[in-house]
């Protein structure tokens, strides 16, 4: 199996890394709007350098990994689609929901493969809540409560890129919770502070973000994020029932200390970001990329799957502009894939 991956920067280089070493892919062809530095990945891997993205659809590949900024994502999707190619895409489709529905629908014209880059669902402590609930090993679920927070804000350049808070971090939050819980968003609350340093403000951004969600059954999430927790990077779900409470995300490097006399001691290491604290899910989520391209396996985060965070995201984004309660289905694209 040949693979091209497009994009060699952080995560683009974790996934050919991974990719590389996999029993069952045979070459990758590297290719980066910076063409040294997929020449530099190249030949630390053995692989090959391609100087473009033509070069990597006319040379022959088997299947497509896309980890280049999000504005390319969608175009680069349709690409792949209309080649006949199954794709691999970090998160999320396109910063709207026009471009996330274009490229959806060619994929579907297609009748391709499109895997999108949710990395949580492949970690071992969601993994672990999603068994216990739907296992009723809590009773009714009654309240989540999530959150992420990345330990230092991006670089400010970056930050009118990335599509916001909402659509940028929570959306990984928003869909762990409905493939945890296996229920749907019906109404969302959100608000935002930009407090602190002025490039969230220039930005049209926030630092910080809390929104509270009400689920298809009655149960209610609160998730909150933020862009600069000192201590550490922290990712956490705590899912409470009738019968029992569990917590992911929660061990001996979970930055947060305890005031309690008794109380666990602060962490000694703690996590520092996202690649470090999810390294096994992501070289997971590409060893699963592998079975759908072999036909061995399911396809376990479609585009309609990621659509649905990204309306959640959508939703919470207007609830803050505008400061009031908004259903889901104000939002475009409500057709759920239903969550087993």
């Amino acid at each position: 199996m040949r693979i091209g991956v497009i994009g060699t920067g952080r995560i683009g280089t974790i996934h050919a890394n991974t990719l590389s070493r996999h029993r069952d892919v045979g070459s990758l062809i590297l290719t980066d709007a910076d063409p040294a530095r997929a020449q530099e990945l190249a030949h630390r891997l053995g692989e090959t350098a391609a100087p473009g993205v033509e070069e990597i659809f006319r040379w022959g590949v088997d299947a497509v990994v896309i980890t280049t900024a999000t504005s390319a994502h969608a175009e680069l999707i349709g690409r792949a689609a209309r080649s006949g190619l199954p794709v691999f895409c970090e998160k999320p489709i396109a910063l709207d929901l026009p471009g996330s529905l274009a490229a959806i629908a060619e994929v579907e014209a297609a009748g391709t493969v499109l895997q999108m880059g949710f990395q949580r669902r492949f970690d071992a402590g969601y993994t672990g809540a999603r068994e216990a609930v739907r296992a009723g090993r809590l009773g009714r679920l009654h309240t989540v409560r999530a959150l992420t927070s990345d330990q230092a804000p991006p670089d400010a350049a970056w930050l009118p890129l990335s599509g916001g808070l909402y659509r940028d971090t929570l959306i990984h939050d928003f869909d762990v919770l409905r493939w945890v819980t296996g229920r749907e968003v019906t109404d969302v609350y959100a608000a935002g502070s930009d407090a602190g340093p002025r490039m969230f403000r220039e930005a049209g951004d926030v630092g910080t973000a809390a929104a509270l969600l009400t689920l298809d059954d009655g149960t209610l999430a609160t998730l909150t994020a933020t862009r600069m927790n000192g201590a550490g990077y922290d990712v956490r779900m705590e899912l409470a029932g009738e019968r029992d409470q569990i917590v992911v995300g929660l061990d001996d490097r979970t930055p947060i200390a305890s005031t309690e006399p008794t109380g666990p001691p602060a962490a000694d290491k703690p996590w520092s970001g996202f690649l470090e604290r999810f390294g096994p899910a992501y070289e997971a989520e590409l060893n699963a990329f592998v079975e759908v391209v072999r036909g061995e396996r399911a396809n376990p985060c479609d585009g309609r799957e990621a659509l649905q965070a990204l309306r959640v995201a959508e939703a919470c984004e207007l609830s803050r502009r505008e400061r009031r309660p908004v259903h889901l289905a104000e939002i475009p694209g409500g057709t759920s894939p239903g969550l087993a």
